[in-house]
């Protein structure tokens, strides 16, 4: 395997308030926009364009995190290996899987 593959996902943390947001996606989903019937998926660079991640440390931020957006293959993937997220729950948008957590 490709050192890079390792790091296909972008992850950026935000904190604040006593919160933690963890957004996460795949590389190749950056600055695209996709769309399905009324419902819109912008993977803008300003809100997920982070550092490179490979699953361990996407799996590491998830278990501090209290809310969390993930989009795309691996993304969400690597959440729902972990059990962060319940597969039933993951919405398909123009073909790109996407999936949030919250955790009160």
């Amino acid at each position: 395997m490709d050192i890079s593959e390792l790091y296909d996902m972008y992850m950026k943390i935000y904190e604040t308030e006593g919160q933690i947001m963890v957004a996460v996606c795949d590389k190749s989903l950056i600055g695209r926009t996709f769309q399905e019937g009324e419902l819109v998926l912008r993977v803008t660079e300003k809100f997920y364009k982070g550092i490179s991640a490979t699953e361990d440390e996407v799996s590491a931020a998830l278990d501090r995190a209290t809310i969390a957006n993930l989009v795309g293959e691996m993304a969400v993937a690597c959440a729902v290996e972990g059990d962060y997220i319940d597969p039933e729950q993951v919405l398909v948008i123009d073909g790109v899987p996407h999936a949030q957590m919250v955790r009160i």
